[in-house]
């Protein structure tokens, strides 16, 4: 039995989650729009995490080595908000929590990457957050496989709700995490036993518990309104060996008189009079918006909890040798590294040069392998296809599963959690992903790839199979339209090139300009 001798919890935990709840109730009930239930429900999960488990510091949110953390199911953003809030980001103000949903304001109604810090990726679509959460995991243990764990040694903590682990996307992403063993990643389950309709029952009979041992997990059953037992689960699934579930019951709008429990209170405001009996039950006497100075003093003290583990990982990335530091910090930027448009221009007209035409496929293999001998942040796979969509050029080898060591993941057939995990990746720092498959299976891939539009970071989708020589696998494998809708889709760069000439300039476009990009 692991050794659990945890500092005792601050006797306040109970009044502190309570702010953040009618944080939550009063912005929506201001914007008279939003989903109070899930912040109502996990309030208690969210303040253990945040004031014992979580490593992060307020003051500097984009710390390299600071844990992420991914509200998956961000129809409840308001519980998010109120965490940055009240623990010091100090770009989250009261006032933009007051204005909630509203024109312009940062708090949208799904936390949205790049609007506010502490928002590590946008999780709009159910079951994205989950799956873009694998992602960061895997690129966590490639980074420090990569450069050590003196700079590279955090965790990727997710809350997720009944309708991101119904959406089929889940199991592409649990099922890779679990092979890949990444013990680093913890899901929390919302296990309130409510969806809008009503009763999970009436959708749903699935043992969550089981589905993830099945796939390699450890799992642990809580109450999730006991900040003991929420504690201890946290300290054992920072001890597995496994990525870890945690399964807690909550109560759905937990604390409103008439609407605990119950769908009504997943996204519609509760109502004055609701809001008001919620007060008297929870005792909580203070106007909407007003935070007692004491639990406000307490919040702020868990947001800069991590500033002594930033300040000695400071000290260690300046101990280390004056050129794998100057690495570590440019993976990390994002700048290229210096020489590659010489060396792409010098290949490009080498290959105009050579006399005999070659097809587009190995075209772009051998763009990609001389761009991934100059760029060790360049990583990908494929869905299954490597052989067929070229994505393993000689330069790349294949992941080993212990060591962690290589360049070339095999996804297997999840194009979805592919991409999504490639969001994950690209969000993390210090890699630029891509993944590949056929063209017509950018269906399955396309919500990720959405996103990744959104957020404007930099991941490569490839794709083949375009043409009409894939005529004779029928026209279920003929992707006419998919090139003109990916075409529509704002913030994503589409290249289809001509020959092995352009498909490195494309290659060299797509990983030296900021944003997504497609490549058929």
């Amino acid at each position: 039995m692991p050794d659990l001798s945890l500092p005792p919890i601050d006797a306040r935990i109970n009044e502190m989650a309570n702010a953040l709840r009618f944080l939550a109730a009063d912005a929506v009930e201001k914007a008279q729009t939003g989903h109070p239930g899930m912040p109502l429900g996990m309030a208690d999960i969210a303040s253990v995490l945040f004031t014992r488990h979580l490593k992060y510091d307020a003051a500097v949110p984009d710390w390299p080595d600071r844990d992420r953390f991914v509200l998956s199911n961000g129809h409840g953003s308001m519980l998010l908000y109120g965490l940055l809030h009240l623990t010091g980001y100090k770009e989250v103000t009261l006032d933009a929590l007051k204005r909630y949903r509203t024109s312009r304001s940062p708090t949208a109604a799904h936390p949205e990457y790049g609007h506010l810090p502490g928002i590590e990726t946008t999780t709009g679509p159910l079951g994205q957050g989950i799956a873009t959460a694998v992602g960061m995991a895997i690129a966590e243990r490639l980074l420090a496989a990569e450069f050590g764990s003196d700079l590279v040694d955090h965790r990727t903590w997710v809350f997720a709700g009944d309708g991101c682990l119904m959406e089929g996307l889940s199991q592409e992403a649990i099922s890779l995490a679990g092979h890949m063993r990444l013990s680093k990643l913890t899901v929390v389950f919302d296990d309130n036993g409510t969806t809008i309709d009503g009763p999970t029952a009436l959708a749903t009979s699935d043992d969550q518990r089981k589905r993830f041992e099945a796939s390699n997990w450890e799992t642990i059953a809580v109450d999730g309104h006991d900040p003991q037992a929420v504690d201890r689960a946290f300290a054992l699934a920072r001890q597995s060996d496994k990525p870890t579930m945690i399964a807690a019951r909550t109560h759905i709008g937990y604390g409103a008189p008439t609407k605990q429990g119950k769908s009504v209170a997943h996204g519609s405001p509760l109502g004055a009079d609701e809001i008001s009996g919620m007060r008297e039950k929870l005792g909580w006497p203070h106007a909407p918006f007003d935070i007692p100075e004491d639990l406000r003093s307490a919040w702020h003290d868990a947001g800069s909890r991590g500033a002594a583990a930033r300040h000695d990982w400071d000290e260690r990335l300046a101990a280390i040798p004056a050129e794998k530091r100057a690495e570590f910090d440019r993976r990390i930027s994002g700048a290229l590294p210096a020489g590659i448009e010489d060396a792409v221009k010098r290949a490009a007209d080498e290959t105009a040069r050579a006399a005999e035409a070659i097809p587009i496929r190995k075209g772009s293999q051998a763009a990609l392998g001389l761009l991934a001998s100059h760029m060790p942040e360049l990583i990908g796979g494929s869905a299954d296809l490597t052989g067929s969509v070229l994505t393993r050029p000689a330069e790349l080898a294949q992941l080993d599963a212990d060591s962690f060591v290589g360049r070339h993941l095999p996804f297997g057939i999840r194009e979805h959690g592919m991409a999504a995990a490639m969001n994950g990746m690209a969000l993390h720092g210090g890699f630029i992903p891509y993944g590949g498959t056929y063209f017509v299976f950018s269906d399955y891939a396309r919500p990720a790839i959405r996103l990744a539009a959104l957020m404007g970071i930099k991941v490569i989708f490839l794709f083949s199979h375009d043409s009409i020589g894939v005529g004779e696998d029928g026209a279920t494998h003929q992707p006419i339209e998919h090139l003109a809708s990916l075409r529509a889709m704002p913030g994503i760069r589409v290249y289809r090139p001509a020959d092995a000439v352009e498909a490195l300039e494309c290659w060299y476009d797509a990983v030296a300009e900021a944003g997504p990009s497609v490549m058929v």
